[in-house]
């Protein structure tokens, strides 16, 4: 049996997470230490991200400023690796995952996720200096 990293927990969002090439559906639990997703087939296939290892997380927003389902966890650089590691979930409640988060991370961590034209002036934009 897995143990949980949290001593107080929410309640369970049922969520997405894309891992690899495929999608695993189980919960989601938003703790005191840690976020966690567990897997519905399988509750020895986890997730447990430490509140400290996260970077910021993403909420993507439509246009009309609704939130939408897809969440993503940027985690801290390891070592000297240029890239961060992004992990993405999907619920019908990230709203109130996002407001759970924020109230572990605080205002400035639970951020907009970048939409592909800001990413893509974002790569062909000249840098100044």
């Amino acid at each position: 049996m897995v143990q949980s990293l949290n001593t107080k927990t929410s309640t369970p969002f049922p969520a997405i997470a894309y891992v690899g090439l495929g999608s695993v559906y189980g919960k989601l639990l938003i703790g005191d230490k840690a976020f966690e997703f567990f897997n519905d087939a399988n509750v020895e296939d986890s997730i447990q991200i430490p509140w400290d290892t996260i970077y910021h997380v993403e909420g993507v927003l439509h246009r009309n400023n609704k939130i939408g389902r897809q969440i993503v966890v940027v985690l801290n650089r390891q070592g000297n690796s240029k890239r961060q590691n992004h992990l993405r979930f999907s619920s019908k409640e990230s709203g109130k995952i996002l407001k759970l988060v924020r109230e572990q991370l605080g205002n400035d961590k639970v951020v907009k996720a970048p939409t592909i034209i800001r990413t893509l002036m974002k790569k062909f934009t000249r840098k100044k200096g």
